[in-house]
């Protein structure tokens, strides 16, 4: 993990970030340590006592001490989402390009603070916004290939168009579905999606929205609209391994951590 993450920082990031910063460390370095720290689910304070305790990262990282915890946190928030994202299709090139004949999309909510469900009910203080990652999976490598982060609730409709663009490299030319659930019908919708439309008042008027539905239908029945269970797959194992919950109190910085647990699930798999 460390090897990858350390290989795709220097890839992705310049040296470091301002040419009269102090030089101790690259920014790929401290960029690594960073993705290492959501690898493990850990805070600033327990990352650095946990290099502290690896010598062998240490030395994977060409780290000439530990950093300190106010070190990585600084380097969190000059990190831009952009730069995360390049690391991710750096990831995808190198593993070759995965074709997929089908891509499902699915979006899911991380909690913005880290108080439990159970002090929440007990308090009556539930939170009524939270982060939303949405995610584009292969349905045959279950890499994510594309993501997004944003604010709940809401329709996913939005970034819809986002994701097949991101996506549309690594399928099948002209030979490719879409699978999404109804959160994503909207005007950027496509004939071919196998996404369901949402029924208004009970019925479907638009002939084009009873044909999607038709062939939703016959999806169903063969099988292949059951695929887009993979990204239901791949969020919980996001949200299992690396944390339900956002650390960051910045808004700025809030958005960033979706697709940071988006891109240390690609390197884990």
């Amino acid at each position: 993990m460390a090897r990858i993450a350390y290989r795709l920082a220097k890839q992705a990031l310049p040296m470091y970030s301002h040419a009269k910063s102090p030089h101790h460390f690259t920014l790929p370095q401290l960029g690594a340590c960073v993705l290492l720290m959501f690898y493990l689910n850990l805070s600033y304070r327990d990352m650095e006592e946990w290099l502290l305790a690896s010598d062998a990262v240490g030395k994977e990282l060409e780290l000439p001490r530990v950093p300190d915890h106010t070190t990585l946190q600084r380097t969190y928030a000059k990190i831009r989402k952009a730069d995360w994202m390049r690391m991710n299709e750096t990831l995808l090139e190198e593993i070759g390009r995965p074709e997929e004949e089908g891509v499902a999309a699915d979006s899911t909510g991380f909690s913005p603070g880290p108080a439990s469900s159970y002090y929440q009910s007990r308090s009556g203080k539930a939170y009524r916004h939270w982060a939303k990652g949405v995610y584009a999976v292969g349905i045959v490598s279950q890499f994510i290939l594309a993501m997004q982060s944003g604010w709940g609730p809401g329709s996913d409709a939005p970034y819809l168009g986002y994701l097949r663009r991101k996506a549309r490299r690594f399928a099948k030319r002209r030979a490719w579905v879409l699978l999404a659930d109804s959160g994503f019908d909207g005007r950027t919708v496509r004939p071919q999606d196998l996404i369901p439309p949402v029924r208004r008042g009970g019925n479907l008027l638009a002939p084009e929205r009873r044909a999607r539905s038709e062939l939703v239908s016959a999806a169903r029945l063969d099988g292949l609209y059951g695929q887009r269970w993979k990204t239901e797959t791949v969020n919980s194992v996001i949200k299992r391994k690396f944390g339900q919950a956002i650390r960051s109190r910045k808004r700025s910085l809030q958005n960033r951590e979706p697709i940071i647990k988006g891109l240390v699930s690609n390197i884990h798999r």
